[in-house]
Parts: structure tokens; sequence; C-alpha cells
């Protein structure tokens, strides 16, 4: 077919471009010598016949046209100049949950019942408790309190649970435990959690922050936190449980849960961590602004990651991006990487636990965060892109203007 090739190059042709206002040149598909290229506006100028560059933030328009006649519109929209400094610290996390998250259950000894009281009063495994008899609960000392008040006056207990998006009442009694010789209700609960994971990124002006590229879950429920507040501290690694097929291996850190808080944490969402810092975290070799680069932009082939396998000390690694996907809405899993840096492998086996968060590097930008491993192959895993954990972190790169869609 003579025309398959002219038909596939005007197929590749997107409807929509986004660029970043120091992207130059910019990337523009051509379909030959014969098709004249042109903007309309003044966000973007021509270099050469096929050539352009950007110019100012705003909405231009690209025209391809033979001899005078238009065959194809683009729609450009050239937003500002981002910057953030990428991380490769490791950091502690901990989180405080709202409510009370139940993780279990439990029978009361010395009675005959088959359920705890918790069972009886359909409070699952997963939920959370968040007000006893109207009153909130935050933390977990705040429930012996009424548990005991009811015990002692044979009364049931009002409780508001959430399960999901649903909030739910149920009545709940305490029974006396004979071995403890005290009121409990059958139920596991636990009000904070803590671990390991990576810084992501710091953007200087407003000192937001992202960090691990996924969702902190309970490990007993392995349902996503919903935080109430929570704080990251300085990590230091201590050693690498190596990773094997179908073993994950694991980063080794220790942390204070009394060290200085160097950043809060307001969200836990599928992207990662996300918050403010307190004070600037210094990583060695990147310290100044990178820009950042838009799911469309990442290329397959070789990139970098910054992470700490020892102590302190953020190292780059050699990885390549095997595949990467343009996402127009957000979405995780949006590329697969593969480490390829002898040294790390030697001394990982590939992605480790606690690698989360790792910012991947392309090309002198940020393009997103190392997320998870392949189970049945730790030399490889999933990344997110770098540009919806900073729509996560409340930093809006479209701000401004109108997305492309």
């Amino acid at each position: 077919m003579p025309f398959y090739t002219p038909i596939q190059k005007y197929l590749s042709i997107p409807n929509n471009i986004v660029t970043f206002n120091t992207d130059s040149p910019m990337a523009v598909p051509s379909l030959g010598n014969s098709v004249e290229i042109e903007p309309t506006k003044e966000a973007v100028q021509a270099v050469s016949s096929n050539d352009f560059e950007t110019v100012s933030a705003g909405e231009d328009q690209l025209f391809y046209s033979i001899a005078g006649i238009p065959i194809k519109k683009v729609d450009v929209s050239v937003l500002e100049d981002l910057k953030v400094i990428p991380g490769g610290q490791s950091i502690g996390v901990q989180l405080h949950t709202v409510g009370v998250l139940v993780v279990g259950h439990h029978r009361i000894t010395g009675t005959s019942k088959k359920l705890s009281p918790g069972e009886e009063a359909n409070i699952k495994v997963g939920d959370i408790i968040l007000k006893i008899n109207g009153e909130q609960i935050k933390e977990m000392q705040d429930v012996k309190p009424f548990v005991e008040k009811a015990g002692k006056a044979n009364e049931s207990l009002d409780v508001t649970i959430k399960r999901g998006n649903e909030k739910i009442q149920t009545k709940l009694t305490p029974i006396m435990d004979a071995k403890e010789n005290e009121y409990r209700i059958g139920l596991y609960i636990r009000d904070s959690a803590a671990g390991i994971g990576t810084m992501t990124f710091y953007d200087p002006k407003s000192k937001r922050y992202g960090a691990l590229g996924h969702v902190i879950s309970d490990m007993d429920t392995q349902k996503p936190i919903e935080i109430y507040n929570g704080a990251i501290v300085n990590s230091t690694v201590t050693s690498i449980d190596k990773g094997s097929n179908g073993t994950p291996g694991e980063k080794q850190a220790k942390f204070s849960v009394d060290a200085d808080e160097i950043g809060t944490i307001t969200k836990n969402s599928p992207f990662g961590i996300f918050g403010k810092l307190k004070e600037k975290m210094d990583n060695g070799k990147y310290n100044k602004p990178m820009p950042v680069a838009l799911s469309h932009e990442v290329e397959e082939g070789p990139a970098k990651i910054l992470t700490v396998i020892e102590g302190e000390k953020i190292e780059e690694f050699d990885v390549e991006i095997v595949s990467s996907v343009p996402q127009k809405f957000p979405a995780t899993k949006g590329m697969v990487i593969q480490i390829t840096d002898p040294e790390l492998l030697k001394k990982t086996g590939g992605i480790v636990q606690g690698m989360s968060g790792s910012p991947i590097l392309q090309n002198g930008k940020i393009i997103g965060a190392v997320t998870h491993v392949f189970v049945n192959d730790p030399t490889s895993g999933y990344g997110v892109h770098i540009e919806w954990m900073l729509q996560e972190a409340g930093i809006n790169i479209y701000e401004g203007q109108k997305k492309a869609s």
C-alpha cells in the first residue's frame, strides 16, 4: 500500500501537545518537507520549517497545511516552568489514624459466648471507630473510660463506625473478663502505624513534598490507612535483606519515634504520602531544583534513581524504563522499570521494600518514583509518573492553563 507510511505518520500526530515553557526545541511530529507547520499565536515560534520553541506560557495552535490548504490542527498548551528538588532520602513515617482502627476480634475469657461483643455488634475488621456515646475518639486510650463506665452501669455503648464511605450506628455491650477482672469489648484496635520509605521531591517555594509513591495500608486489614495526622523523621539504613524470586527484599532502617519532625503528613493516597517540610532536606548532589517531565515525555531507555542503601548517603543508580504509558488522567503504575546497575543488584537484588518513593531521573528531569516490585522478578517493578504525585501534593502544574483532553 503506497499510502501506508504517510497515513501512519498523519495518524501519529496528536490533537493536543502539552509542554513546559523551558522545553526547547519542542517535539512536533513532521509530515515531510512538503507539509508546512505554522503556529497561530505567540506562545510558540518556528525556528525552522519543522523546529519550534516555546516563547511564553499560554495556549497556541499549530496548523499543518499543503500548498496553503489546512489538513490538521494541533492545540498546544505551554505551561509555566516548574522545578522541584529531587529526594532520595530515607525517611521514617509515623501515622495517626482517624478514630481507631479495628484490626481483630477476641473472645472474652470466662464467658460461654462464641462471639466477642464487638462481633455481636457487627463491628468488622477494617472498621474505624469514630465516636462513642457521641464523643469523638482520637486514640486508643480514649476508649477505655467509656468501656469501664458502661460495664459498671450494665449499659450499652452507642458507637459510630466508618466502613468505607458509609457511617454506621451500632450498640456495643462491654463484658467482664474473668481473667483480667476488667470490662472488655472483644476488639483489637490500633491508632497509629510506622514504617520507612523514600522521599521523592520537595518544592522549595511551597515547602510541599511527596514520598513513597503508593498508599500506606494497615498490615492486618490490608486497607488504606485514613490518617488524622502524621509526621516524617530522618531515618538511617542499617542493612539490606536482599531480594530473590518470590521473596521481596527489604531495607532495614532505624529512626526514633521521639526524633524531631522534619515534616507533616496530611494525605495518604494511592500516589504516596504528602505534607509540608519544616526544614530543608539535604541530598548532596541534587540540591538544586530540577524540571519535571509529563507522562508523554518519558522515553523507553536508560534512566537513574536516587536512593539510600547504607546510612544516610544518597546514591545514583542506573535503571531502564522498559515501558511508559502516557496518561491523560491520574493513574498508578504508569511505568515499568528494571534495575540495571551492577552494584545495586549485588547489594539488594533489585527493588526492595523501603525503596518506594525513590525518584526516577531521565534527560535532566524528574519523571516519577519507584513504587512496587514484581514478586517473581525483584529486578523489575512499577513506577508512578511525577505529574500525579505533584497534583496530589497540591502543586497544580496546569494552573492558569486549560488542560489538554
